[in-house]
């Protein structure tokens, strides 16, 4: 069973009804962290990055960049989870300084 979160674009100020998507910084297939930025919206009074709520794999992104959309509009599913322990703790550094 897999929980399923979907983000939604948050309201930069009272009057504003839309944001255009800035920068999209997740793609499917990222794990993301609580609080971890998915992307930046831009609208005539703000730029604002929006969180994710929860920790988990992005599973879609929705919008891309330069799209203009409504406030509350779902712009990611998310489902809930910790990275694996393997993709965590890669490191291509360290295997490139093991050769002989």
């Amino acid at each position: 069973m897999s929980d399923i979160k979907e983000i939604t674009v948050p309201s930069p100020g009272e009057s504003i009804s839309e944001v255009y998507i800035a920068t999209v910084f997740a793609k499917p297939g990222d794990f993301l962290s609580e609080g971890q930025a998915i992307l930046e919206v831009d609208s005539d009074k703000a730029t604002l990055e929006v969180p994710s709520p929860i920790s988990g794999k992005v599973l879609e992104i929705l919008v891309g960049e330069g799209d203009e959309v409504p406030v509350g509009s779902i712009i990611a599913r998310v489902e809930l989870g910790d990275a694996p322990a393997s993709s965590a703790t890669v490191e291509p550094t360290s295997e490139t300084s093991q050769e002989p």
